[in-house]
């Protein structure tokens, strides 16, 4: 099996209180996996551990065969990993042409040339357009990023991190602060997104989560409780106990 993403053993400690808990975990290559639970369950943690935001205190994290459990944040980037926020981190004066654009630029290594005329870094324009037109978003491309709605925001935040061109992107909660309207509209975006790029997503709308995900690990107290196909985790007396029934308010 070609793995995108796995984590063997993964344990992370503050102090005397287990954040994760011996979590080893699988992601396919080209799968759109989710991971739930209940809150506090060391979901974020889990995802800050992957993306090289925290250091584990014990276990690896392995990426496409590669051992990168101690490498910063930026060399995973590097290595085809980026990941997203539950908040999103945006430039708000800036158009959301010129976000993306200045994303592109940073990953060429052209960043220092973003105050130039456009001319001067048309490839980056033309890239940053292709991503805004696959997420449909080529419509506000020249609209400031703080002026547009939530859900708007959380796709130009996806449409930065996919300006890495990453085999494998992180979704922290990208539905967070979303009306419904607009979530439905996202997720179709992420949806629609090419198999090269795998996706490993934390999500507390269940509704979104079994429409979307292939697979789902459940997350409860900082470990796996259960992994397997939306149907499986459905039936799951365990997961039913313990996260489904509340969540879905059975």
């Amino acid at each position: 099996m070609d793995y995108a993403l796995q984590t063997k053993n993964l344990v992370k400690t503050f102090g005397g209180f287990v954040a994760t808990n011996d979590v080893s975990l699988k992601v396919e290559t080209g799968a759109r996996h989710a991971l739930i639970g209940p809150n506090g369950a060391g979901k974020t943690t889990l995802i800050d551990l992957l993306s090289g935001f925290l250091e584990p205190t014990a276990g690896q994290v392995i990426l496409k065969g590669v051992d990168v459990t101690h490498l910063g944040q930026h060399h995973r980037v590097k290595r085809g990993m980026a990941r997203t926020f539950q908040i999103n981190r945006l430039f708000s004066e800036l158009t959301v042409l010129e976000s993306v654009t200045m994303a592109v630029n940073e990953r060429l290594g052209l960043g220092r040339r973003f105050w130039k005329p456009v001319g001067a870094h048309a490839q980056a324009v033309d890239e940053a357009a292709g991503l805004l037109e696959n997420l449909r978003l080529l419509k506000v491309a020249h609209e400031k990023t703080g002026s547009l709605a939530y859900g708007k925001q959380r796709l130009i935040e996806i449409a930065l991190a996919l300006a890495m061109k990453p085999q494998l992107l992180l979704l922290d909660e990208p539905a967070a602060g979303v009306p419904a309207t607009e979530s439905r509209e996202l997720f179709e975006s992420i949806a629609a997104l090419p198999r090269d790029v795998t996706i490993l997503l934390i999500e507390h709308d269940m509704d979104l989560v079994f429409r979307f995900a292939e697979r789902i690990s459940v997350l409860v107290g900082g470990a796996l409780l259960a992994h397997g196909t939306p149907e499986f985790i459905a039936n799951d007396p365990k997961v039913q106990e313990v996260y489904l029934g509340k969540a879905i308010g059975g």
